[in-house]
């Protein structure tokens, strides 16, 4: 790791004056450490911006404000989170470990790097981190990589768990620049996909800060699930994950949230499968079909076919999950 300047600005106003692409924001670091100790991240300053951001959760009858600075692990276990968006504090329990929930940030969680291999090893061509050098991935061991809305450019995917809650909850996000005016964008218009332009993880505009996400109050209280496979139990990225949320009413589906991880660079939404959904009775065929609909909008790469039944799997066992929540 090369030599940095350290600052810690008190308020977001002097770290927006101070950013610049030599000036990084660093809150917990769980992700930027690892970046800069593999050349990835070459940042000649860091603006620590755990006081210059808030940290509180606030509940009312609209929703919830989480701010930037809340760790994972107060989500998980804060009251209002727990009784009103439980599928997003599941989401975040199933994410890490309980040392890196109790340092990572909410605003942090959403601006994260993708894990991708081929990503991390500076040795080999990697368009998110060299654009015009290619994709690795591509034609290499793609096992971890997308199965939908990739490109030719890219094939990695958004690690997050937390963030495929958020685009199921269909948060917003926060954000506000130098110009002193907030401004709100649409969790599923904030990460982007590759296109040819895989260097851009999210739609942060320049010389802005997320200063809190805001999740609308909703009906899934009760029928919600997430399920994450992966290699192992813990410190491992998801294979596939699927968040699911189901409102139910005289014994029929009037409502039906489905997102994934591991499957696309942002989190991905499962819409035609939702609007299956609707209607329905929640049986195990209705599951079974509405998983199918999604496997039928990915395209695997060579190592990766797994996926998609792996893919048909979660989502029938997080419908099913649903039910027994």
């Amino acid at each position: 790791m090369r030599p940095f300047i350290f600052t810690k600005p008190a308020t977001a106003d002097q770290a927006l004056i101070k950013k610049t692409n030599q000036a990084q924001f660093i809150a917990g670091g769980t992700n930027l450490l690892d970046l800069m100790k593999k050349h990835i991240a070459l940042p000649e300053e860091l603006l620590d911006v755990t006081n210059a951001l808030p940290a509180a959760i606030t509940a009312n009858t609209k929703g919830i404000r989480i701010d930037a600075m809340v760790r994972n692990s107060a989500i998980a276990s804060q009251a209002e989170v727990l009784s009103q968006f439980p599928l997003l504090a599941k989401a975040v329990l199933a994410g890490a470990s309980p040392q890196i929930r109790n340092m990572a940030s909410t605003a942090g969680n959403l601006l994260q790097r993708t894990r991708c291999p081929y990503f991390y090893d500076t040795t080999v061509p990697c368009n998110k981190r060299i654009p015009g050098t290619g994709c690795s991935a591509m034609d290499g061991d793609n096992r971890m990589s997308a199965i939908v809305g990739y490109s030719n450019q890219c094939v990695a995917v958004h690690p997050s768990d937390m963030c495929i809650a958020l685009a199921a909850l269909e948060a917003n996000v926060l954000v506000t620049g130098r110009d002193k005016k907030q401004h709100s964008i649409p969790f599923k218009d904030f990460h982007r996909l590759p296109g040819t332009t895989p260097q851009l993880d999210n739609n942060l505009p320049a010389n802005a800060v997320i200063t809190a996400v805001e999740i609308p109050g909703n009906r899934f209280q009760k029928n919600f699930a997430y399920v994450k496979v992966r290699d192992r139990d813990s410190y491992a990225f998801a294979l596939i994950s699927v968040a699911a949320a189901l409102h139910m009413e005289a014994g029929v589906i009037s409502e039906a949230r489905l997102a994934s991880g591991g499957v696309a660079h942002k989190p991905w939404r499962w819409y035609k499968a939702e609007q299956f959904l609707k209607g329905k009775k929640p049986s195990a065929e209705n599951f079974r079909q509405a998983a199918s609909i999604a496997v039928g909008e990915t395209k695997p790469l060579a190592n990766n076919k797994f996926k998609t039944v792996m893919l048909q799997g979660a989502i029938e066992t997080a419908l099913q999950n649903c039910l027994t929540a």
